[in-house]
């Protein structure tokens, strides 16, 4: 008895009209492939994060060009620790998004996150590790309040979470009293939240960093190729590996650099960095990440296939919460103190747009955790432009809700594209 080893091919082998999706056999192409992959991509509406990409280097040619020393490694430096808080409570709205659904309570979750950890450590004497704990607990707790009246009673996600907003607001409030400031103890584990990792001034860590990364992201490349080449599908080539190895190391070797030049490596951009990589390493990698987008693709397809939808649910508001949690005492370390405003003004507008800029969809199902990063970055390097050259406020707020409107807009138009195309 004789036994035949089938491989993948660029067509049916039998004469019948088998479609292969053009996307298996990219890497097999080489250069030529990947072209005929980016203009494919183009007519289909998958911008991916080009969009963004583009809009940065705008954004930092115009405004070096207007003042000077937008790039210089103080201000970029600064830039990347000011994104912390806000970016992470934007981590957790895309999170949210993915399902199609929105979260308007996460400013309030991350202020009461805030006054919960300085009401125990600074007034109860709990240690501050101990505080910080059963803050992030109680955000958690809120979260999975939220989801359990959307996943099981049914109330809308909007309606469930602007009640949640106004009331954890007064929860804000009233955890932190007649005097509504709490600050911060001197030389705690919160105050130092905003300072540099494991040391200022101290250059060995952003190199190190920026060397563990490139050699990590090679070889979990050279990984998956393996495992793909073992299991007989297309993998990429070498040379495929060694660019996007070395687009890398630029990136990060340059990053390094420059963050050098000032004081060294901010501890916000490394947790902020660290908890993208964990999420979307989560949402790519694991079961549970691909639930989510099935479900936030399509309910009743998701019930279908297995998927405990209501589970999924409340789990992700779960994950939003703590995420803002964690933003907010990021921003309480920034300013100081947690007060009754912490989480208040454009702290919740400011995430959701940076989750849509980046390239997070509005109707669910698409998405990645580094659209959250790459989206605050745009609005905080427009913020910080805007402050160089001394514009008001206001028009902060209508250059910030423009290039809102755009992406919102690039997404309904992607989205029509990819459907003419059939990939919708």
């Amino acid at each position: 008895m004789t036994t035949s080893q089938t491989t993948p091919t660029a067509g049916p082998t039998d004469g019948s009209a088998t479609a292969t999706d053009p996307r298996l056999l990219v890497r097999q192409g080489g250069f030529a492939g990947y072209a005929e992959e980016f203009r494919r991509k183009i007519r289909s509406g998958d911008l991916g994060s080009l969009p963004v990409v583009i809009g940065l280097i705008l954004i930092a040619v115009i405004f070096q060009s207007v003042t000077g020393h937008f790039l210089q490694a103080d201000n970029l430096t600064n830039i990347t620790k000011w994104i912390a808080g806000y970016g992470l409570i934007s981590v957790g709205v895309v999170f949210v998004l993915l399902l199609g659904e929105i979260d308007l309570s996460l400013g309030s979750v991350a202020g009461v996150c805030a006054a919960v950890t300085s009401v125990l450590a600074v007034r109860q004497g709990v240690n501050e590790w101990l505080a910080i704990m059963i803050a992030l607990l109680t955000a958690a707790a809120m979260g999975a309040l939220h989801g359990f009246f959307f996943a099981k009673i049914g109330v809308p996600a909007f309606v469930v979470t602007l009640a949640g907003m106004l009331a954890w607001s007064g929860l804000q409030d009233y955890v932190l009293g007649r005097l509504g400031t709490v600050n911060n103890i001197n030389d705690g584990v919160v105050a130092h939240l905003d300072n540099y990792f494991l040391g200022d001034g101290d250059i060995s860590f952003a190199w190190l960093l920026a060397v563990l990364a490139i050699g990590g992201f090679l070889a979990a490349q050279l990984l998956t190729a393996r495992r793909r080449t073992a299991a007989g599908l297309p993998a990429r080539p070498p040379g495929d590996i060694a660019l996007r190895t070395g687009g890398l190391a630029l990136v990060a070797l340059v990053g390094a650099y420059t963050l050098n030049q000032d004081s060294g490596l901010p501890l916000p951009l490394v947790v902020l960095v660290g908890v993208v990589v964990l999420t979307d390493f989560v949402l790519r990698r694991t079961s549970y990440g691909r639930q989510i987008f099935a479900v936030g693709g399509g309910i009743e397809a998701a019930r279908r296939a297995g998927i405990n939808v209501a589970w999924i649910r409340i789990s992700v508001f779960m994950i939003s919460a703590a995420l803002a949690g964690l933003g907010g005492l990021f921003i309480a370390s920034q300013q100081g103190s947690a007060d009754k405003l912490l989480g208040g003004g454009n702290v919740l507008m400011s995430a959701i747009a940076a989750a849509v800029i980046g390239g997070t969809s509005l109707f669910g199902g698409r998405g990645s955790t580094w659209s959250a990063l790459l989206g605050m970055l745009v609005i905080q390097s427009i913020t910080t432009g805007l402050d160089m050259v001394h514009a008001a406020q206001a028009i902060q707020y209508m250059i910030t809700g423009a290039v809102l409107l755009a992406a919102v807009v690039l997404d309904s138009v992607s989205r029509r594209t990819q459907k003419s195309a059939g990939r919708g």
